[in-house]
């Protein structure tokens, strides 16, 4: 397994892109492509990271890059490795990096057909948790409480309603080789996974917690931070779902949800029975978590 310090000094997404600082996705992105290296094609949907990377003329990835529309990230990388194939090209890595709206919302039906298909890809969903580039609004991967500005805190609302979809539990519905969640706070972890989606063939799936210094209300140096402290709480799991195995691959040490809460402007408003509500969810989720290691072992 590969270490921080062993992964090629070489970027094939390089500085000078247009990111905030401390951005998730771009942590994302910048580890992901070490790994993944030159031999690699790179498909985006409308997102931040689409803009971050590539305005015209310009583009921070150092490899064959294509672009099309938000709802089509999975069928259209799975249309290039089908044509690469066709080319006698099978060895190249065919990724697609999306954001959470454009995975747990609009481009599901086409994340569900390819995962269905087992199309020979890998698709990376940076969850920064809300539709960030088109101004802070709520997705379907947005956690419960959170300010956006379509779930307002005002007479009517008290921010989102909802829990987190599971995407990551979804796609192991479709039985593929691999499913796996990463932080950016744990980067050995990250690249570990990484590589074996690489190594693997099939449909491949990796949910990345990338926290928005914008939309999660926080300052630029806290999002690694923050995104440890995600996973501490138990709000965040790292886990693997390979050849049909389920593994929890840290357990956390279960600090107070509040913690991780209060030090977000999203969540400033949530009142103690709001936060003792995600802690039960906590609980509860962790518990599901630990049932799925026997029923997929």
């Amino acid at each position: 397994m590969t270490t921080v310090k062993e992964l090629p000094v070489q970027d094939y997404f390089t500085s000078g892109h247009t990111a905030c600082p401390g951005c998730g996705g771009a942590m994302v992105a910048r580890i992901a492509m070490k790994v993944f290296g030159p031999n690699t094609v790179v498909y985006h949907p409308a997102s931040c990271m689409l803009i971050f990377s590539s305005t015209y003329p310009n583009n921070a990835f150092k490899v064959p890059f294509l672009h099309v529309l938000f709802e089509n990230s999975a069928v259209c990388a799975a249309g290039i490795k089908r044509a690469l194939n066709r080319l006698g090209k099978s060895d190249v890595n065919v990724v697609a990096f999306a954001g959470d709206g454009g995975t747990a919302d609009i481009g599901l039906q086409a994340l569900s057909g390819a995962a269905e298909r087992n199309e020979d890809i890998i698709y990376i969903m940076y969850d920064n948790e809300a539709y960030m580039n088109t101004g802070i609004q709520r997705s379907s991967s947005t956690p419960f409480g959170a300010w956006t500005t379509t779930t307002p805190v005002g007479s009517v609302h008290a921010g989102k309603v909802e829990f987190k979809k599971d995407v990551p539990r979804i796609m192991m519905a479709h039985d593929v080789p691999y499913v796996a969640t990463a932080s950016i706070a744990y980067p050995t972890d990250f690249i570990k996974k990484l590589e074996k989606a690489k190594a693997k063939k099939g449909f491949r799936y990796l949910q990345v917690l990338a926290p928005c210094p914008t939309g999660w209300k926080a300052e630029s140096s806290k999002m690694v931070e923050l995104a440890r402290m995600a996973v501490e709480t138990g709000i965040w799991t790292l886990m693997e779902y390979e050849d049909g195995k389920y593994t929890v691959n840290r357990t956390p040490k279960f600090s107070p949800v509040q913690d991780y809460l209060k030090a977000q402007g999203r969540f400033k408003h949530l009142t103690p029975e709001d936060i003792k509500k995600i802690q039960d969810w906590v609980k509860s989720k962790w518990e599901k978590d630990k049932a799925l290691e026997q029923v997929y072992k």
